[in-house]
């Protein structure tokens, strides 16, 4: 327990002078100490009880065949790879042998391409393949599969690049 005693100290003496009567201020700070343990306790529980917030990711259903399970309809997928620098190439349906189809575009282009190619084609049969690079950043990724989200794409998945589209990226200057 704690107090503040802050009793008389330099009163005159001699004739004619009353003695002043002492006062005595006495604080408590136990309820103060008491609060900061409640504060501390309420703290404590609030922060192991937030939950840490997570992408909903759906997945596809399971079907009998496994090569069957990744399909999609070549004239329906766009294809978007992720390099460094903020660098993003793109083609739709399947990488021509010469890769005539294989364009390069920005993070401010994107948005249009995926919106013109989901009018152009049948919501069912509409899907974008995102295959990041070594080089491309965690943000990157996180950037794009937020576009997905901000253009509600149903079906996207997300895929290792293969050994020639990483080719192609490099001979690009990606």
């Amino acid at each position: 327990m704690a107090e503040l005693d802050t009793s008389g100290g330099g009163h005159k003496k001699g004739p004619g002078v009353k003695k002043g009567k002492k006062l005595s201020t006495r604080v408590d700070l136990t309820p103060m100490v008491d609060l900061g343990f409640l504060l501390i306790t309420f703290f404590i529980f609030t922060t192991t009880m937030s939950q840490p917030t997570a992408l909903r990711l759906f997945l596809p259903k399971d079907t009998e065949k496994p090569e069957e399970q990744n399909k999609a309809k070549a004239s329906g997928a766009l294809t978007i790879l992720l390099a460094k620098n903020n660098g993003i190439f793109y083609y739709e349906g399947e990488l021509a042998p010469d890769a005539s189809n294989f364009k390069s575009t920005g993070f401010k282009e994107i948005r249009d391409i995926i919106i013109n190619k989901k009018k152009s084609v049948k919501p069912e049969d509409f899907v974008v393949v995102i295959k990041p690079n070594k080089e491309s950043t965690y943000k990157n990724v996180v950037d794009m599969l937020d576009e997905m989200a901000i253009n509600v794409v149903k079906r996207y998945a997300l895929v290792d690049i293969s050994p020639v589209e990483d080719e192609l990226i490099v001979k690009s200057g990606g």
